[in-house]
């Protein structure tokens, strides 16, 4: 696991607008990843959806940015705790995508990909209803390769190993299965307002 400086070291004082357990990283945004950054051009990017759906589909980068705009603004959350208040993601709401593909009735659950070949597992109903976007902006610039770019996967209502960086593909199930760091003891949903670290919390 690649760590920053300014990982440790920080001051665990709760606020009360956190989930139990994390503590505010300020102007910091410690990089945390299961794999080397990998060097990946826009123009080599693509994102596809497939498995249980009616059309699987690939876009690449220009096809991804004619799609119709979308933000997340709010606060994300790390499983080791640190938290980062009003941050400003650009891209593309994910639900455009699967409108595309239209999942069938029968789907459940998405296992998300990287161009590295990390995965995490979601339920499908944590990547619809406007809860997770595709992004390419950090507050108003491209998204540093380090933390994800040239695009990834953002779920901000769960602990940000569920947001997977250099976002390949999604494919659609009618099952759970555990991602990288679920097969690791993490656990299988992750969110945090529950303190869902691990496997059985």
């Amino acid at each position: 696991m690649n760590v920053t400086r300014g990982f440790t070291g920080r001051p665990r004082v709760h606020n009360a607008g956190l989930p139990p357990g994390q503590y505010d990283a300020g102007d910091d945004w410690p990089v945390l990843s299961a794999e080397v950054t990998p060097d990946l051009a826009p123009a080599d990017w693509t994102l596809r959806i497939d498995g249980l759906v009616a059309e699987p589909r690939t876009w690449d980068w220009e096809q991804a940015h004619a799609l119709p705009a979308s933000a997340y603004e709010g606060d994300i959350h790390c499983v080791t705790s640190w938290s980062k208040f009003g941050v400003r993601f650009g891209g593309v709401s994910l639900d455009t995508f699967l409108e595309a593909v239209r999942p069938d009735p029968a789907a459940t659950h998405a296992v998300a990909y990287a161009h590295t070949g990390y995965t995490a597992n979601l339920p499908l109903a944590d990547l619809t209803g406007g809860r997770a976007w595709i992004v390419w902006d950090y507050d108003g610039r491209p998204l540093p390769a380090e933390h994800g770019g040239p695009a990834r996967l953002i779920v901000p209502h769960l602990y940000f190993w569920k947001s997977v960086k250099w976002i390949a593909g999604i494919r659609v199930l009618d099952h759970d299965e555990p991602g990288f760091w679920e097969q690791n003891g993490y656990h299988a949903r992750g969110n945090p307002w529950e303190e869902q670290r691990y496997s059985g919390d």
